[in-house]
């Protein structure tokens, strides 16, 4: 009797066992393939919290600005090249023909103002100093004779008409000889020079007008030269240089003589030399539809060099006003702009916002801030970093 007691016992529970089996098979197919997975896996992964917040330590490593609020303003920009500054140009001519003599200077070497370049030795200055000499020894003559008549007038020996005569001759001696200092000096000649060794050597100091940079040199030692329009030396200062820019006629109407801009090269494109508008070109070319529009831009450093590629951004007051943030706190993530936004000293909430550039260093915010919040200008990967941490 015992012993079919056990085995009763025994089979209802391996009949239990298999309802439960069934059961629990059954509803985990009921639940369907997601019970299935989370059974299979574990519980699914938590979605990033959009805010994070900081511990006090951590705090020194960003740093929080105010959103600012600024004049409204967009950029109007336009490509070119780098010119020399005409204005800021000599080109040096020879003052008479003749043999170039004594060249001092080389492409690329800084020049002084009235420094001495080159010197002509020619016929026509040796014929000068010939004249110069020839009348100071007849002014010399003439000084004499005048001494003697006035004498023998005063004693009653000469006559009044021999003496005017002797004063006239003197006055015109005099008046040639002031005549022939004045055609040395025109040449840069000192007269007291040119008599030191009795006009054998008498050059012509070439010297320049200006102080700048030799660009050009279209001479060499020896050379002969004429005295026409071609120039020998070409000098620039480099210290500010032109920028001719094309802009559309659609947006002529938007630039004015004395707007300030910014310019940059591809040389450079970490580097924004300051610039003007100089001048507006009065013509439309037919084929671009452009204007050429001319900046004068600094160039202290000399980085700047002719034919260079220029990119040239206008900044053009719309009026009104807008927010405005450091480009360093917006950040890109799957092609959308984000800051982190202070909720508090120390949480901060990642933020979507729209944005475009405005000035230098800083972006123009339309929507997602308003006046007088909070932004991470500095560490805002940190904090982005931090906030994605909390996910695992």
């Amino acid at each position: 009797m015992t012993v079919k007691i056990t085995a009763y016992a025994g089979l209802m529970a391996l009949l239990l066992g298999t309802a439960g089996c069934k059961s629990t098979g059954g509803e985990a197919a009921a639940a369907g393939p997601d019970a299935s997975n989370v059974a299979a896996g574990g519980a699914a992964k938590a979605p990033i919290p959009n805010d994070v917040e900081l511990e006090p330590a951590m705090l020194a490593n960003i740093r929080v600005e105010p959103v600012r609020v600024e004049s409204a303003r967009r950029q109007l920009t336009g490509t070119g090249k780098v010119q020399f500054n005409e204005d800021r140009t000599a080109r040096i001519l020879a003052p008479l023909p003749g043999q170039a003599l004594d060249l001092q200077v080389r492409v690329g070497d800084p020049v002084e103002k009235d420094q001495l370049l080159f010197s002509i030795k020619s016929r026509e200055v040796a014929s000068l100093v010939t004249d110069y000499l020839e009348s100071q020894r007849d002014l010399d003559l003439a000084q004499k004779t005048y001494n003697m008549n006035k004498d023998l007038f005063e004693h009653q020996a000469a006559s009044r008409i021999s003496f005017q005569q002797a004063e006239s001759d003197l006055a015109k001696a005099n008046t040639h000889v002031a005549r022939g200092e004045e055609a040395l000096r025109v040449l840069g000649i000192d007269p007291k020079d040119a008599v030191k060794d009795g006009g054998l050597r008498s050059l012509v100091p070439v010297r320049s007008t200006m102080a700048g940079t030799l660009i050009e040199r279209n001479l060499t030692p020896g050379q002969y030269v004429q005295a026409d329009s071609t120039a020998l030396l070409t000098i620039a200062d480099l210290s500010t240089v032109w920028v001719l820019v094309d802009v559309f006629e659609r947006d002529i109407h938007l630039i004015r003589v004395g707007q300030k801009t910014q310019v940059v090269a591809a040389a450079y494109p970490d580097r924004r030399f300051p610039a003007s508008v100089e001048r507006i070109s009065d013509k439309v070319d037919p084929d671009s539809r452009t204007l050429k529009v001319r900046l004068l831009v600094s160039n202290p450093e000399f980085l700047l060099k002719p034919e260079m590629f220029i990119t040239a951004s206008l900044e053009l007051s719309e009026g009104g006003s807008a927010l405005s943030v450091p480009a360093g706190a917006v950040f890109t993530e799957d092609g959308k702009s984000y800051v982190f936004a202070a909720i508090n000293d120390r949480r901060f909430e990642r933020r979507p916002i729209v944005a475009a550039p405005d000035a230098e260093g800083r972006l123009r915010v339309t929507s997602g801030l308003h006046a007088g919040e909070r932004v991470v200008t500095d560490g805002a990967m940190l904090l982005d970093y931090r906030r994605k941490q909390r996910q695992e």
